[in-house]
């Protein structure tokens, strides 16, 4: 799994918007510390979250299995750009079928589980649905014998609000350990001055 930032919105834009409420800009201090703290005592411990909306953010996200994906769809609030099976199904085409326990190979494509059973049923599915593809089944048919194991990526982009739900809820131990892994790796890609408005989302020590 790798997980790029490649957008988001300054804190100014944030402050600004709750400022406006009160008419206040003469307080401002362009997003520096007081404009920090106000974004935190407003969004955060008088949790009027809306605020929160403002600031948005753009993540790469690649080589995570289409499960998580799926799970990934549970959280309405945010937009997906997702890599086309349609388009992009031929890559596999131009390999050699795996070995069952040629987990290094396979990897390439499909996200190990380290379970030895499972992941030579994902390899076997894997080998099942190389075969159709060379058969001449299209792709939009073909796909759907792909194991949920099977490497996708993304475009993801999220406000601070919707953010901070995800992280709090798949940050959790109780979470998918696929997921648990991305909730952290995104944390850990936020500009350093906006982590202290999700710090407490995070999970410690689970």
């Amino acid at each position: 799994m790798k997980v790029t930032l490649k957008h988001f919105t300054p804190l100014e834009v944030c402050s600004h918007a709750i400022r406006t409420c009160w008419q206040s800009f003469d307080k401002s201090d362009a997003g520096g510390e007081k404009d920090k703290a106000l974004i935190d005592r407003v969004g955060n411990k008088y949790k009027h979250a809306s605020t929160l909306e403002h600031l948005v953010y753009t993540f790469y996200i690649q080589g995570i299995s289409r499960a998580l994906l799926q799970e990934l769809a549970r959280h309405r609030v945010a937009s997906l750009s997702v890599k086309s099976t349609r388009y992009t199904l031929k890559e596999l085409k131009k390999v050699e079928p795996f070995a069952l326990h040629d987990y290094e190979g396979a990897s390439r494509f499909i996200v190990l589980t380290e379970n030895e059973s499972v992941d030579s049923a994902s390899i076997a599915a894997l080998n099942n649905l190389q075969e159709l593809l060379k058969q001449g089944i299209g792709n939009d048919i073909a796909k759907y014998a792909l194991p949920e194991s099977y490497k996708t990526e993304l475009t993801w982009t999220i406000n601070a609000r919707s953010l901070q739900n995800f992280l709090t809820l798949r940050s959790s131990k109780s979470a998918l350990w696929e997921i648990r892994n991305l909730a952290n790796a995104l944390f850990e890609v936020l500009p350093e001055d906006h982590k202290y408005i999700f710090r407490e989302c995070i999970s410690e020590g689970e």
